[in-house]
């Protein structure tokens, strides 16, 4: 079983830029639907790069989306970075996107977040309408199903106090 919380732990304490986006955000927000990855946007070239490699080094870090599991290692000197890593680590797969599709990018992304404590500090997540949002954008029936959970959790908490 993957220790997503531990994960992100590696990438907070290695001061690494993220928001975290997909099924890990829909569970702090509320969702009762389970993931096994963590998805995060981050600005993958120089210094944040770098930092998230060193916060993975320990985790053996792969590429999960290459016919061999490769290590993840930093691209040479002179190279623009990466678009969107996929890994796979000790404590489970973490997809890292530099924006998201009909969304944007980091710089949107983290506009559109939210800092929660979580129980190693704090943490940004993307907020819930734009959760939703990218979520209607990938348009998986499963992403439909977390859309409409995550929708009605906003419109509960929305909803007037019907007490007096």
């Amino acid at each position: 079983m993957p220790d997503l919380e531990r994960l992100l732990e590696h990438l907070v304490r290695a001061e690494v830029e993220f928001v975290v986006v997909g099924g890990y955000a829909a569970m702090a927000h509320g969702s009762t639907y389970v993931t096994f990855d963590v998805d995060i946007c981050a600005p993958l070239f120089g210094p944040n790069l770098e930092r998230l490699h060193t916060a993975l080094a320990k985790l053996h870090p792969c590429h999960r989306m290459m016919p061999q599991e490769l290590p993840f290692t930093l691209p040479a000197v002179g190279e623009q970075g990466f678009k969107n890593v996929y890994l796979k680590t000790d404590l489970g797969q973490l997809d890292c996107l530099g924006d998201l599709p009909g969304i944007g990018d980091y710089a949107f992304v983290l506009a559109h977040s939210i800092a929660l404590k979580v129980s190693f500090g704090e943490c940004r997540f993307l907020d819930c309408p734009t959760l939703i949002r990218a979520k209607e954008v990938v348009g998986r029936p499963k992403d439909f199903l977390v859309a409409a959970q995550l929708r009605a959790i906003l419109d509960a908490d929305s909803a007037p106090d019907s007490h007096p």
